[in-house]
């Protein structure tokens, strides 16, 4: 009974995890953790441990799948990962001198508005405006977006993937399918980086959870960048604007149980 519970919450938490990557670019850590830490009864620490791990693969997989849809932008995404990588150690060293008040909710209400944005007010841009921005702002706005997406997922300890889309397609002009390629592009080293070092410091993981995870986040991200990537536009803001918004209620209602 007990195997039957761990693979029905880890086939549920790689699959909203999953979706919410490959359509959005959004970090696994958002709703993988609270579901490990909510129904079974893991530590927060090793939960975001795990939720980074699947992350890698997931975010991977879809970077190559909007990549070889010509859908991301290496040249800028490399450019702003250096300054996420930054500072976000940056993020970290302010926020162990000047601890933040708790902002647990503060990616599950993003994730929650974000959505409903996108439902309302759709991201139209095309490829043909996107490139239409000179070199020198698109580098610049890299650099500074990079930087306050960093210091912002350091200093609150998550957020990144959303904080990255909300940029991208708000600030920096991007078209939907470029900007959620370059997200997890970038989301893959971030990923990477920060499940190394949760190793690192803390208690090794359940590698049973962890497998599981990995697995059904990787399938379930294989499967919404596909669908992604051959949506219209139109199609597509809807379909991220549901799962966003889905996942943010799931989540607020993980947390309100938990409580």
């Amino acid at each position: 009974m007990e195997l039957f519970i761990t693979i029905l919450v880890t086939f549920f938490a790689g699959m909203g995890a999953g979706l919410g990557t490959g359509f959005a670019g959004m970090s696994a850590a958002a709703v993988i953790s609270p579901m490990l830490i909510t129904f079974l009864h893991m530590t927060p620490y090793t939960a975001v441990g795990i939720a980074l791990a699947s992350d890698v693969l997931a975010s991977a997989v879809s970077a190559y799948t909007y990549k070889k849809n010509k859908n991301l932008d290496v040249k800028h995404g490399v450019l702003m990962m250096a300054m996420v990588l930054i500072f976000t150690i940056v993020g970290s060293f302010v926020s162990s001198i000047v601890p933040p008040r708790t902002m647990g909710s503060f990616t599950t209400v993003m994730t929650l508005l974000l959505g409903i944005k996108f439902i309302l007010r759709p991201v139209m841009t095309t490829k043909e405006q996107m490139e239409a921005v000179s070199r020198k702002k698109q580098v610049v706005g890299s650099l500074i977006c990079g930087s306050m997406v960093g210091f912002i997922c350091g200093f609150v300890g998550a957020g990144g993937g959303m904080m990255m889309l909300l940029i991208l397609t708000s600030v920096l002009g991007y078209e939907l399918k470029t900007a959620v390629g370059t997200s997890v592009f970038i989301m893959a080293f971030t990923a990477f980086t920060g499940a190394v070092s949760h190793f690192s410091f803390g208690d090794k993981p359940d590698l049973l959870i962890m497998a599981l995870c990995i697995v059904f986040t990787f399938i379930w991200a294989r499967i919404a960048a596909v669908f992604a990537n051959k949506a219209k536009p139109e199609t597509l803001n809807r379909a991220v604007g549901i799962v966003l918004t889905v996942l943010g209620v799931v989540i607020l209602g993980f947390r309100w149980f938990a409580a």
